[in-house]
């Protein structure tokens, strides 16, 4: 496993309506469910990002 993505693992539970978003949308568009659950993570408004990078 890349190191660089090791850093914390997250198990989510989805409904199969939710699941199956998911998968027909990486199937459409070629790309695995952990990119495109990063890609929303990361598009998240945050009030003070700041903040949140010094706590880490």
């Amino acid at each position: 496993m890349n190191k660089k993505w090791a850093t914390k693992r997250i198990t989510i539970n989805l409904t199969s309506s939710e699941a199956k978003k998911l998968e027909k949308y990486c199937s459409t568009t070629g790309r695995p469910a952990t990119d495109v659950i990063r890609e929303l993570i990361r598009s998240l408004a945050i009030e003070d990002e700041k903040s949140i990078k010094e706590s880490l």
